[in-house]
């Protein structure tokens, strides 16, 4: 098994810099450590705004849906065995070949994936908290008892979409019934005073009982054992779960292309490729795939304000507009999943463009998403009895769903997950990203006491996107004409 983690972690390693470069790629955990150190040095300024407390809580929250999105790899194993990439066969795809289990393989999986991800970011973050703890006077016992509750937050993660995607293997009845029953979990929570978050991520039980929020070792004991205990049983279901199918399942379609053009003909001259899209999202079953990557993090989005609202009784003011900006945000993750689906290479037969594929996805996206999304913000401006500024709130959820998936698409092209590890595209995404965002959310939290400034504000940010999004709509042509395929 050691052999086989080790070949799977340079595995790993050698996809990355084979598509970023080796430079580029070893450059990344070093931005994460400088953003780190400046986020230290400006922390007073930050808790001006917020607490200690409710950061701590937020970030184990971040890392919770950062392992579930690292964890999705579960989805991909079942493409790698059925389609192997392409021209390239990976380690999970061997148990046909060589005599290991797949079992093996994809318990290998969770651990590479664990110790990969946990090395790109988590520790150079703790490293950039420790470089700056002399100036900023962090207790270096504080940085570590934030960097094991990280990564059991993490860990609880990966191991929740671990087994979601075990469980969409084995059978999507049981899958929808998983994802549904979490779903009416956290909104239990959030409606109700049953229970804390601490029992959805007990991580966050254990960040708040050590230092410097308290000394109380003996409920982090506890907490750090129910997470403990959490992450085996995930594992260990998944891993009895898992099944090996060393043959190629036929299958038979309708002819749905004709049907969905049709259906999205208010696509323009991007109808036959739209629909081409839609076709392969419905044929390769990725559609509930993305709902789950999507929608989970807004119901445990909402799960933690009310937690911070209500369970710790911290008014801090998250409001209809506050979750409009953040769902236009975490957009992002599907336009990810949109290129991930299957390979582009295909598309080189074809007479059509990589600029031309770009804003058919993006057509794509917003069928997916406007209706979830306002559907979403609807529900919450409702049950906050915010109906009154509800036109806002969907405003501010449009336009910046717009565009941050249009800078994504610019910045990226069809390769979002790989082009995000070369450090120049990093460093104008964190930038074009976070101002906005930082922006919206905290104008969100004025919107009762100063309307008038504030939507005066918000106005003037709102048409900066909109100008933004509309010149790399139209760049995108120029940056990616030149481009192929199976660059």
């Amino acid at each position: 098994m050691r052999t086989l983690l080790w070949l799977m972690l340079k595995e790993e390693l050698r996809t990355h810099t084979t598509y970023s470069g080796t430079q580029r790629f070893f450059t990344f955990p070093f931005i994460v450590f400088f953003f780190s150190v400046v986020l230290a040095l400006f922390l007073d300024r930050l808790l001006e705004e917020i607490t200690l407390e409710e950061l701590a809580i937020l970030t184990q929250a971040s890392a919770f849906i950062y392992g579930i999105g690292v964890g999705s790899f579960g989805y991909m194993g079942k493409q790698f065995l059925e389609r192997k990439y392409g021209s390239k066969n990976y380690l999970v795809a061997m148990p046909a070949l060589l005599p290991i289990t797949y079992r093996q393989t994809f318990l290998g999986l969770y651990i590479r994936d664990s110790i990969f991800y946990i090395a790109l970011v988590l520790l150079p973050a703790t490293a950039g908290l420790i470089m700056a703890s002399p100036v900023v006077g962090f207790h270096i016992g504080s940085i570590l008892f934030f960097l094991i509750a990280a990564i059991i937050s993490f860990q609880l993660g990966t191991s929740l979409s671990f087994l979601g995607s075990t469980l969409y293997i084995r059978s999507l009845p049981i899958f929808i019934a998983f994802t549904s029953g979490i779903a009416t979990l956290v909104l239990m929570g959030s409606f109700s005073s049953l229970y804390d978050v601490e029992l959805i991520v007990p991580s966050i039980g254990f960040q708040l009982s050590v230092p410097p929020f308290n000394g109380d070792y003996q409920t982090a004991f506890l907490f750090a054992s129910f997470s403990l205990f959490l992450i085996f049983i995930m594992i260990a279901l998944s891993l009895a779960l898992t099944r090996f199918h060393s043959f190629t399942r036929a299958a038979r379609y309708p002819p749905l292309l004709p049907r969905y053009i049709e259906r999205f003909k208010i696509s323009g001259s991007y109808k036959e490729m739209v629909g081409k899209e839609f076709v392969d999202l419905r044929r390769s079953g990725t559609i509930s795939k993305m709902f789950f990557s999507f929608v989970l993090p807004l119901f445990f989005l909402s799960f933690t304000t009310w937690f911070i609202n209500t369970g710790l009784e911290i008014e801090i003011g998250f409001n209809s507009v506050f979750y409009g900006a953040m769902i236009g945000f975490l957009g992002v993750l599907l336009y990810s999943w949109l290129n991930n689906v299957d390979l582009s290479d295909y598309y080189s037969l074809l007479p059509v463009t990589v600029p031309e594929l770009i804003r058919a996805r993006l057509f794509v996206f917003l069928f997916l998403t406007i209706g979830i999304s306002a559907a979403f913000v609807t529900i919450i401006a409702f049950i906050n009895g915010e109906l009154d500024i509800l036109w806002l709130a969907l405003l501010v959820m449009f336009i910046t769903s717009v565009y941050m998936v249009v800078m994504t698409a610019y910045l990226t092209g069809i390769r979002t997950n790989t082009f995000l590890f070369d450090m120049s595209v990093l460093g104008k995404f964190a930038v074009l990203s976070f101002l906005p965002d930082v922006c919206l959310t905290i104008l969100s939290f004025s919107v009762r006491t100063n309307w008038a400034i504030t939507i005066t504000a918000i106005g003037l940010i709102l048409v900066i996107l909109v100008s933004a999004t509309a010149i790399l709509f139209r760049g995108i042509e120029s940056k990616w004409g030149g481009a192929s395929f199976d660059a």
